[in-house]
């Protein structure tokens, strides 16, 4: 059985094609320590020491409610943070926070009840980690998004769940994540659905909140409208994440020098043979885990900080 904030398993997975989708539970090996140890300070000795401190520092916090004795838990905020704990202890307070600020994004969220964009076939995770241990995320929203049956605020939901799974895996944890948006199809009746506000929050949540590495945002297929919905974005981008932003349009080639095609399918330049199967599957994969989402949903903070 997963600790209680974990949303993995050893035996549930998808197949796809000749591959197979699951979401990991088991520590790193001795490759992704030395990793650990070289980017990220880890070491079973910092570790303690963290977690001591980290504990210390929630424990007097009174209004927040985690499961701060649980160092699996603890670990999640502290890797992508170095290992400091008051800027873990800041990202985690930034991450509830959240939650209750944003309550149309996050109250009862969980997987089995976002089936909706995943039927649509919008979010997918590729079943290889590319060469430097990373997991894959494609959004695909063009062709694929029909906003008349499936609104952009079910897309960042979906994206939020898929990735709080992610997130629960130790080998993510210190490779990080790539996220692949495909915009072929992008037309004016998408672009009007993105508004100010909605940017704020997902770029609030992403450099602010989620306790995730985020190694590169690939933009691909992109048509000439994109630009106006960039434009929303780009104001409110910090010079570490838009750094990490990269326009491939059609240049097969310029996203293979980011990401490697051992991971990607041939749509997009790869080696991998990933035929396209019905995105429910993965709502199923990630609605194994609606107990561990609702008992997430049950720490952080009551009221408004």
């Amino acid at each position: 059985m997963p600790q209680q904030h974990s949303v993995v398993a050893e035996n549930l997975f998808v197949q796809m094609g000749e591959y197979v989708l699951r979401f990991e539970s088991e520590d790193f090996g001795k490759e992704y320590e030395e990793r650990a140890r070289l980017e990220l300070r880890e070491t079973p000795e910092s570790t303690k020491e963290a977690c001591e401190k980290l504990r210390e520092i929630l424990k007097a916090d009174a209004e927040l409610d985690v499961p701060y004795e649980e160092e699996n838990f603890l670990v999640t905020f502290l890797r992508p943070t170095h290992f400091y704990p008051e800027s873990a202890y800041e990202r985690m307070q930034n991450f509830f926070k959240f939650k209750v600020k944003y309550p149309k994004y996050c109250a009862n969220l969980i997987p089995s009840r976002e089936r909706n964009v995943f039927e649509q076939g919008i979010l997918t995770v590729f079943p290889n980690r590319d060469h430097l241990g990373r997991r894959v995320l494609l959004i695909e929203a063009g062709k694929k998004w029909k906003p008349k049956l499936c609104s952009l605020d079910e897309i960042f939901k979906g994206v939020m769940l898929v990735l709080e799974a992610a997130i629960s895996e130790p080998r993510t944890q210190v490779c990080g994540v790539q996220v692949i948006l495909d915009m072929d199809g992008l037309a004016l009746t998408h672009v009007w659905q993105f508004t100010p506000g909605f940017a704020k929050a997902v770029v609030e949540w992403v450099q602010d909140c989620i306790p995730v590495r985020l190694k590169g945002v690939h933009i691909i297929n992109q048509p000439y409208v994109f630009n106006m919905v960039f434009a929303i974005f780009k104001p409110l981008l910090n010079a570490k994440l838009r750094n990490r932003i990269h326009f491939h349009g059609t240049d097969r080639q310029s996203l293979l020098n980011h990401v490697d095609a051992k991971c990607l399918p041939k749509t997009y330049g790869g080696e991998v043979n990933i035929p396209e199967f019905p995105g429910g599957k993965l709502c199923d994969l990630l609605s194994n885990y609606d107990s561990h989402y609702e008992m997430r949903n049950q720490n952080g903070y009551s009221k408004k900080t």
